[in-house]
């Protein structure tokens, strides 16, 4: 059972790599259920550059992409049908909301609960939060498929 991930563990899991790759740890998994993981926003991302270099901002697609991955992770670990050759596919996102900025130096909570889980659907409530703020939030929709070897 697994109840932690390091960012080997996430990267054995995830095919994204830097600078794409938005989950630095995963901290607590309720298999089937709920995952909660951690995004380091440091100066140094390379977004920072353009978006905006004299007030910079986390872009908020990237924040969803970031809840999308933790989505992600819950649904791998989740399924044990699925082995090294498997996809998690983004399949819908509603009711994406952005309520408060994200800036350097910040440490973005991420948090994934499974609302629906169906034939290789799955949909979940997530939340990114800072310093326990509600930042974010949105509804995504994701399918477990396997891929050619």
């Amino acid at each position: 059972m697994v109840s932690e991930l390091n960012i080997q563990d996430i990267m054995k899991r995830l095919p994204h790599r830097y600078p794409f790759l938005l989950v630095d740890r995963v901290l607590d998994v309720q298999v089937g259920k709920s995952l909660r993981a951690i995004k380091n926003v440091t100066m140094n991302e390379p977004f920072f550059q353009g978006h905006f270099p004299a007030m910079p901002v986390m872009p908020g697609v990237l924040i969803i992409e970031s809840l999308a991955q933790a989505a992600a992770l819950l649904a791998f670990v989740s399924e044990d049908k699925f082995g090294e050759n498997a996809a998690v596919y983004f399949a819908g996102i509603d009711k994406a909301r952005f309520r408060k900025p994200v800036t350097p130096g910040d440490r973005l909570e991420l948090l994934a609960n499974v609302s629906r889980r169906r034939s290789g659907m799955w949909q979940m409530e997530t939340q990114a939060l800072v310093d326990g703020t509600e930042v974010a939030s949105a509804l995504l929709m994701a399918t477990l498929r396997e891929t050619a070897a």
